[in-house]
């Protein structure tokens, strides 16, 4: 049995990275800089430190990276609030295994979204540990976000279970020695060779159950 079971946030328990995407995308274009359609997928797993420097320095918008972060999370607080998107089934997933075990959030996105989404969610009190990459050195596919959640909730990252969607997120919670569920994101699919680090694939978040868990540990 697992010592504690830590979910990726965004494309795990919200349909939150088009969101992102759609704040990063507008800031880009009304501040003269240029959005490139690779874009979504080079930023996911960044951090905000990191993000921010590739919208500065990628794609020429002109602000310095604290303001380029400020403003997109000030856009994503309202996305969130009008458009609710925490995926069906994912308040009952985590509700469920925290019954059973420990859970943690190892999530890029930033402390500001992590505290709404657990708001809008219904799940604050729910986690033992929460993480956002921009409180550690390095952003997804560094094991840096992973490590720090387990370290807060007091187990060795070896004996925690991860949820996680990107290829960069599979990369960084099998680096941290995890054994990794993928639920692989339908907008951003994730490599072949990230997949192969997950032991099991599932089809979305309501699959992830203790029964699931059991199995696969």
């Amino acid at each position: 049995m697992p010592d504690a079971v830590i979910f990726d946030l965004d494309g795990v328990l919200a349909d939150s990275e088009r969101l992102w995407s759609e704040a990063k995308e507008a800031l880009t274009r009304e501040t003269g800089g240029t959005w490139r359609d690779e874009a979504p997928a080079a930023m996911l797993g960044m951090s905000s430190p990191e993000w921010s420097r590739y919208l500065h320095d990628e794609l020429g918008v002109p602000l310095e990276p604290g303001e380029i972060t400020s403003r997109v999370v000030a856009r994503m607080v309202v996305l969130y609030r009008e458009r609710h998107p925490v995926y069906p089934g994912a308040p009952e997933s985590v509700r469920a295994i925290s019954a059973r075990w420990p859970v943690g959030l190892a999530s890029s996105a930033n402390r500001e979204i992590i505290e709404l989404f657990l708001e809008v969610s219904g799940l604050a009190g729910r986690f033992a540990a929460t993480v956002s990459s921009e409180e550690v050195a390095h952003g997804k596919p560094a094991p840096d976000v992973y490590i720090e959640a387990a370290r807060r909730i007091g187990v060795p990252a070896s004996g925690c279970v991860a949820v996680e969607d990107s290829s960069n997120g599979l990369r960084s919670a099998a680096a941290a020695g995890m054994m990794v569920i993928a639920v692989p994101s339908p907008d951003y699919p994730p490599a072949e060779d990230a997949l192969a680090l997950a032991g099991l694939r599932v089809k979305g978040i309501a699959e992830v159950t203790p029964a699931l868990i059991e199995r696969a540990t």
